[in-house]
């Protein structure tokens, strides 16, 4: 598959959702294995998600369901530092 910026600045979107993911999940105090249980879905598949290193595409729904899970606005998980 041809990468092109378009895609390049997705990626860095989908490893700030997973940090963003990680942070309020430690916030709220849960381990990877709780909320990925709470969600219905595999503790690699939420590790995946959350890995830097990793870019995993979240599906709306699933991201709608891990704000409900963590208690935030789901606005709070699609808050993006990176300027690029």
């Amino acid at each position: 598959m041809n990468k092109n910026p378009i895609h390049n600045n997705n990626d860095k979107r989908y490893t700030e959702i997973g940090y963003n993911i990680a942070y309020y999940r430690k916030h709220k105090g849960l381990t990877q294995e709780q909320l990925a249980e709470n969600l219905d879905i595999s503790r690699q598949h939420l590790g995946a998600i959350e890995a830097p290193n990793i870019v995993r595409p979240v599906s709306l729904e699933l991201l709608f369901n891990i704000a409900d899970a963590l208690e935030i606005d789901v606005r709070l998980l699609l808050d993006f530092h990176d300027n690029a």
